[in-house]
């Protein structure tokens, strides 16, 4: 029996529920993100946690799944890890600047982000999860 993980099918599946999840939880508990964000902008702790924790993430994606233009999964995967990254870069550089755009975005469209979150959460895994076999 010869079988080989598929990082791809793997990372997107936990990416896609990680989001699916967090949409969930935003549209039960309405301000949680924004509070979130709030004690990340007052706390330098959580801004490095938060943005080393990214990166990490971030790069493990980026690296588990190659640049193949006949896999479409495979390079939306290594986009959203490097997006991951730059974002990352973003918290620990300039999150006062990177937080007050999210917060000014989440006050107003709370719901439609949470929407969108778990919309694509479950298309993420739902995609993911076809590639096992």
């Amino acid at each position: 029996m010869n079988e080989t993980i598929d990082p791809t099918a793997w990372s997107g599946l936990v990416l896609g529920f990680t989001a699916l999840f967090a949409g969930i939880g935003a549209l039960r508990k309405p301000g949680a993100w924004r509070t979130m964000l709030e004690e990340v902008e007052n706390s330098p702790a959580l801004q490095f946690l938060c943005g080393m924790l990214e990166l990490v993430v971030g790069t493990v994606v980026y690296l588990l799944n190659p640049w193949i233009p006949a896999d479409l999964l495979a390079c939306v995967l290594k986009g959203i890890g490097g997006l991951m990254m730059i974002e990352a870069l973003a918290i620990l550089g300039f999150v006062d600047i990177y937080s007050q755009f999210w917060l000014r975005n989440l006050t107003h469209m709370h719901r439609g982000w949470a929407m969108t979150t778990s919309l694509f959460g479950l298309a993420l895994a739902v995609i993911s999860a076809l590639r096992f076999h």
